[in-house]
């Protein structure tokens, strides 16, 4: 992804799911324009999902993902269709490719259950119709061939009516300023900093409060004192890097409002009130128990890294217990939940709102306690009432 690109968490995702040479690849490569995945006659030529982001008229930016064949088999074959599944996870809305000349079978209604399942907006398209009639057509159902292009249109501008393609009334920050403040960000740069540029989250941060008709300030946490000195005027808020909350608590005036860029991303993500709610959970935690510390990207891990080293490090001098600490990261993530007692989750900016969604809600399935980086770094450094005073009702959930 270029400095110009919109990430991919901020892409509708759209999935082409279907059996072993229905077509997949070909409608896929016929929607886009481009030779986006390999075509052949040979059954399972897809062998793992593909994906690409792009700008797809008249939806925009998206993500398309090509699908290995549901009906694969043998052992490689399962591991080829759990991937498939996962992608569900994520996918903002689905196309189940059908081989007109064959028709539905099992593999594809299982396909459709799943859909309803999960609640993802779906589209039947029956490919190779220069070939074969497809059945009596229902509300959700096209006929295309991807061949002669008969049809693509139309699905193009079916799928983009499926998923909200109009502006995001979501906001980082943006709703919590007004025209002409001033906010200053902390921003670490350590051995665990991108090389050259800023990590997603401050990106997005700094062009919310720049859209807000805001002024940002950028520092690190060594020159924060110092910069709030020479301002001359109050800054709205300092919004910081979670691990270094402990270090610009202290050097932040008490009549400032403090929070971080992960309690920021989870709130924009829709589980910042669960995140409160769950942190609570550390302070129950005995020898033994199982703590799940998630990532969503795959980031080459560093010594200082925050999830595998700083959090781990914090957990066992706050709570004084011998835990097992298990990580995940990346597209990677249990399904099953039930043997841990906490899920500590990364604030989840490289995910797009339907993973994110499906995690918490696998979490809570489980009955186990879901919470991110920024308020359990509040938490261990008993600074989480400060951290949290910019959403009032949060604030009040906390003793």
């Amino acid at each position: 992804m270029s400095f110009n690109d919109t990430p991919s968490s901020e892409r509708v995702h759209i999935g082409f799911f279907g059996r072993r040479n229905a077509g997949k690849s070909s409608v896929v490569n016929a929607v886009t324009g481009q030779e986006l995945s390999v075509v052949s006659d040979v059954k399972g030529t897809t062998t793992d999902p593909v994906m690409k982001s792009m700008e797809l008229l008249p939806m925009g930016p998206v993500v398309i993902i090509d699908t290995p064949g549901f009906d694969d088999e043998g052992a490689l074959g399962e591991l080829r269709v759990k991937k498939t599944k996962q992608i569900l996870n994520r996918a903002d809305c689905a196309v189940l490719v059908v081989d007109a000349t064959q028709g539905k079978t099992p593999a594809d209604q299982e396909l459709v259950e799943l859909f309803q399942q999960k609640n993802i907006p779906y589209l039947i398209a029956y490919n190779k119709s220069d070939l074969a009639a497809a059945p009596a057509l229902g509300d959700r159902e096209l006929a295309v061939s991807a061949q002669t292009k008969e049809g693509i249109e139309e699905l193009k501008e079916r799928i983009a009516r499926l998923v909200k393609t109009g502006e995001d009334s979501r906001r980082l920050v943006g709703d919590l300023l007004t025209p002409g403040d001033l906010v200053v960000l902390v921003t670490p740069i350590d051995s665990a900093a991108p090389k050259g540029r800023l990590i997603l989250p401050q990106q997005q941060t700094i062009r919310d409060v720049l859209d807000a008709g805001c002024t940002a300030i950028v520092v690190k946490e060594t020159g924060l004192k110092d910069t709030l000195q020479k301002l001359g005027t109050k800054p709205r808020m300092v919004i910081t890097d979670s691990q270094a909350f402990a270090p610009v608590s202290k050097d932040t005036p008490r009549d400032i409002p403090l929070t971080s860029f992960s309690i920021l991303m989870a709130r924009y993500k829709g589980f910042l009130e669960d995140a409160v709610r769950g942190v609570a959970t550390i302070d129950r935690l005995e020898d033994g128990d199982k703590v799940l510390i998630a990532e969503g990207c795959t980031h080459h891990r560093q010594c200082e890294d925050i999830g595998t080293v700083k959090i781990p490090k914090w957990l066992s001098e706050y709570t004084g217990k011998n835990l097992v600490l298990e990580h995940s990261s990346g597209r990677d993530f249990p399904e099953d939940l039930s043997p841990y007692k906490l899920v500590i989750h990364c604030g989840g900016c490289m995910l797009n709102q339907r993973e994110i969604t499906y995690r918490q809600k696998t979490a809570g399935d489980s009955g186990v306690p879901f919470t991110n980086y920024g308020i359990t770094i509040a938490h261990l450094k008993g600074i989480l009432k400060r951290s949290v005073e910019l959403f009032p009702d949060l604030y009040a959930l906390l003793p």
